[in-house]
């Protein structure tokens, strides 16, 4: 499903794999297996791929009628990537509105992605469980349970779980496009 909707938004847009490669740095090989759900993409890799077709990372797995206004806590939209340490819920109903809200597991160690990435607009992440190390530009900050932090999302920025356990987040985003 994933790679289908990758591949149906990159032709809607005239890209070529081809193309799509050189924007992402990822191998047309790759693209090709993603998009027949043959391999599963890396978090950093789906954001690449997102940024470059121009939509927010849980476009790709959203429903299209989603339009309903209550999530329900065992009907949220999750996302796990084979072999990763993050597991993120979507917390609003869609993507249709001025922000998004999702909540991040991340096992101690983890890293929310491979290397800093920026997005457009602004973010807004609260510690709910653990210690988090977060760098957004050349700047580092511990929080820890109940800490929060505002930030430009133009800033690349990395998260880690500097703790013994499960850290638990949520993150605010407008516009929304993770």
């Amino acid at each position: 499903m994933l790679g289908r909707k990758i591949k149906a938004k990159r032709i809607e847009l005239g890209i070529s794999q081809k193309k799509l490669a050189e924007m992402t740095d990822l191998t047309p090989g790759f693209l090709s297996q993603i998009e027949r759900d043959l391999a599963e993409p890396s978090v950093t890799s789906l954001r690449k791929i997102s940024r470059a077709l121009n939509v927010p990372v849980f476009y790709f797995l959203m429903e299209d009628d989603d339009q309903k206004a209550v999530v329900k806590k065992d009907q949220r939209r999750k996302l796990n990537f084979h072999n990763s340490h993050m597991t993120y819920e979507l917390l609003c109903p869609d993507l249709n509105r001025q922000m998004e809200m999702f909540m991040g597991e991340l096992e101690p160690g983890a890293m929310t992605c491979e290397e800093p990435l920026p997005h457009p607009g602004e973010e807004v992440t609260y510690v709910l469980k653990g210690k988090m190390w977060i760098r957004i530009g050349e700047d580092e900050y511990s929080l820890e349970e109940g800490d929060t932090i505002y930030y430009q999302g133009s800033i690349p920025h990395q998260i880690k779980n500097v703790g013994s356990e499960m850290m638990v987040f949520i993150s605010t985003i407008t516009p929304p496009l993770f």
